[in-house]
Parts: C-alpha cells; sequence; structure tokens
C-alpha cells in the first residue's frame, strides 16, 4: 500500500453544471437559515452567515446570467 498525502488547505473544484448550481443553493439556503437563527444572538455570527449567503447569492447569479 502507498503512503497518500494531503495538502492542508487543498481545495477541490464545485462540480460543474446543474450540479453545482444545486450544491450552491443549497449552501446558500443554508446560510440563510443559520443567519435567520441567531438574529436575536450575536451580531457578528450573524453578520457572517449574510455575508456568507451574500457571496453565494453572487455566484450563483454569475453562473445563472452570465
Amino acid at each position: 500500500m502507498e503512503n497518500q498525502y494531503c495538502r492542508v488547505g487543498a481545495t477541490s473544484p464545485v462540480a460543474s453544471g446543474d450540479q453545482g448550481i444545486q450544491w450552491l443553493e443549497h449552501q446558500y439556503r443554508y446560510f440563510e437559515q443559520k443567519a435567520a437563527e441567531t438574529a436575536h444572538g450575536e451580531s457578528r455570527l450573524r453578520d457572517f452567515f449574510e455575508n456568507k449567503a451574500r457571496q453565494l447569492e453572487r455566484m450563483l447569479q454569475n453562473l445563472v446570467n452570465p
């Protein structure tokens, strides 16, 4: 059996096409939900979730409407 090494911080590309869009939509909904759940709690955490959701929304818009 050969040794396999993984680089820390390495990323793998998001699937292309419809599968990638579905994954991004899922992530967008997840961060929107987390932001709503923390609405009455810690504001920094809520801001983080809202920012991630906005980033994903922009990525989705760029994929759907190039």
